[in-house]
């Protein structure tokens, strides 16, 4: 179902970056103003770093698009013979490390596959898609299913992976009504990007398909099938094959 592949960054050393406070107990760090794959890169590797290399009092770090949110817990920062602030304290600390980042870096990243039955019960809006942008049905789960994806951040709900890299030809407006319930696995476009709902909920994207695939399984120690940093690849399956999929990864 996955696969693991490797690609390098080229560079020196990471620049300094915008901080902001988050709240009493989290620093947000920026890496860049635009999304794209220069800042996620430079996203993945700062949130590494701070795993492989966690301070006295770091909880933990969250990538998003292009930042790193850092949580920390004020009291271990807290130093009653000085009058440093805990936030000014934790970005000291990701100041220095920031200049110790080398950006030229081999990363190990996953290659999942995603299988996914294209239309009919599964993918209501697929003809929408199809009309919206001049394609043939055929052709929009062509278009969909040969691109690779980059899992930008996981957001939204537990586990809801955001996909960067789909294809323009298929960019389609979010529903003007919302739906009130879109079922677990449904996989959707939504503007430029496409996405897999994670869990049963709300939404206004498009839906093409859906996965037998639970993306999120809350009991497990790596709840998210998917992370920040991997990328995907959608397989078009049979509504036979999607009924005896299990709904496991």
């Amino acid at each position: 179902m996955w696969q693991y592949r490797y690609s390098k960054m080229e560079g020196k050393t990471l620049p300094r970056y915008e901080f902001s406070p988050l709240g009493d107990s989290g620093v947000m760090v920026k890496l860049g103003e635009v999304i794209d794959q220069q800042t996620h890169e430079k996203v993945i590797l700062f949130s590494e770093y701070l795993q492989e290399h966690p301070f006295p009092g770091m909880i933990e770090s969250v990538p998003g698009f292009t930042t790193v949110t850092v949580y920390y817990d004020p009291i271990t920062l807290f130093d009653p013979l000085d009058d440093i602030l805990p936030y000014d304290r934790a970005v000291a600390i990701l100041e220095q490390m920031s200049q110790q980042i080398s950006n030229t870096h081999s990363t190990e990243y996953r290659l999942v596959e995603i299988p996914v039955c294209y239309g009919g019960s599964f993918g209501p809006d697929l003809e929408v898609v199809a009309k919206q942008n001049g394609l043939s049905v055929e052709e929009v789960i062509s278009i969909h299913s040969t691109t690779e994806y980059l899992v930008y951040m996981i957001g939204f709900a537990p586990g809801f992976p955001y996909l960067g890299g789909m294809d323009e030809r298929l960019a389609t407006p979010r529903r003007s009504s919302p739906r009130l319930s879109i079922p677990m696995g449904s996989v959707g476009i939504g503007g430029l990007q496409t996405g897999i709902y994670s869990i049963e909920s709300p939404g206004g994207w498009q839906i093409i398909g859906r996965t037998p695939l639970s993306l999120f399984q809350a009991g497990e120690s790596s709840p998210s099938l998917l992370c920040a940093g991997d990328k995907v690849r959608f397989r078009p399956i049979s509504e036979r094959e999607y009924d005896n999929g299990e709904k496991v990864y």
